[in-house]
């Protein structure tokens, strides 16, 4: 196993195309999901099982890294977002972000309002996402009180910037198809296809119950499957013990990439796919202009 590199990547350094604040989230790897379908030959089915704010998904349709993306959710309230956004709804949903007059007890009422649509859903599950600590959308998650600056609730609300995000999406829904069904499913199905590779980033096996609505996988038969698909594959996890041991078991080689959180605070996470000839940990750093642009949206993500 290759020792860990001393350089974190830094998850405030990288855009994010998402209209989603997503727990553990995984924008800081794009860099890293660049180097690998690059390196892979033919044509490229790129499928994310686990899809959640999907924002490594959409990076690879909108940079065109693969020949077409699959984004694969069962949260239906997450769903409903992307089938709008992806089923020609996203003029109406920006229109209605744009004109909301964001308040605490706005975002009250809009929470025990009745959903009549799919794009309504999708409107409140937006909200819901940008006003509750952290994003998290449990139902037991509460509202920012304090937020940043004291905006309380408005403190993640940038209407400008999640319109630009949701418009720059619908641009290339042709790429991209979504399917509201359970991930290991999808996995089982299109495992005999070999020009499927496969990005793998499933709820936490410790943190998943806090953080997602849907989160009890089993993550043994996780492995079991994934060990069977016939494409690439690349897996993102929590580093535990419990994890590198399944890793072991099912034949994966593992890296551990540390990376800082918005919050400022490091944690490493580990990679896992079937070899790693294709990294270079050196070639992902975000570079310091980068860096600098993303630091002035990071507020707005």
């Amino acid at each position: 196993m290759q020792a860990n590199h001393k350089s974190a990547i830094n998850i405030s350094c990288v855009p994010t195309p998402s209209p989603f604040r997503y727990p553990g989230g995984k924008s800081w790897l794009i860099p890293i999901v660049r180097q690998w379908l690059q390196d892979l030959d033919g044509p490229i089915h790129f499928a994310e099982p686990f899809a959640g704010g999907a924002n490594v998904g959409l990076t690879v349709a909108i940079e065109n890294l693969a020949d077409s993306v699959t984004l694969v959710e069962l949260d239906p309230n997450v769903a409903s977002v992307w089938q709008t956004v992806l089923n020609g709804g996203s003029a109406g949903l920006t229109r209605r972000i744009v004109e909301f007059q964001m308040s605490k007890k706005a975002v009250k009422a809009l929470l025990v309002r009745r959903c009549n649509s799919a794009q309504s859903r999708a409107f409140a599950t937006i909200v819901k996402n940008r006003v509750r600590r952290g994003g998290i959308m449990t139902e037991g998650a509460g509202l920012l009180k304090h937020g940043e600056n004291g905006n309380g609730v408005k403190s993640r609300w940038y209407p400008e910037t999640l319109k630009r995000r949701i418009e720059k999406i619908a641009e290339h829904r042709d790429q991209i198809t979504f399917l509201q069904k359970d991930g290991l499913e999808y996995i089982r199905e299109e495992s005999a296809d070999e020009t499927v590779a496969f990005f793998i980033d499933p709820p936490y096996a410790i943190a998943g119950q806090r953080l997602y609505t849907h989160s009890d996988i089993d993550h043994r038969k996780l492995f079991e499957l994934v060990a069977g698909i016939k494409g690439k594959v690349l897996m993102t996890y929590d580093d535990s013990a419990e994890v590198r041991a399944l890793a072991r078991k099912f034949g994966f080689s593992t890296r551990r990439v540390p990376m800082r959180t918005s919050h400022h605070s490091q944690k490493a996470e580990l990679l896992i796919s079937r070899d790693f000839s294709w990294f270079n940990p050196r070639a992902v750093q975000p570079k310091q202009e980068l860096g600098r642009r993303a630091a002035r949206e990071k507020t707005k993500g």
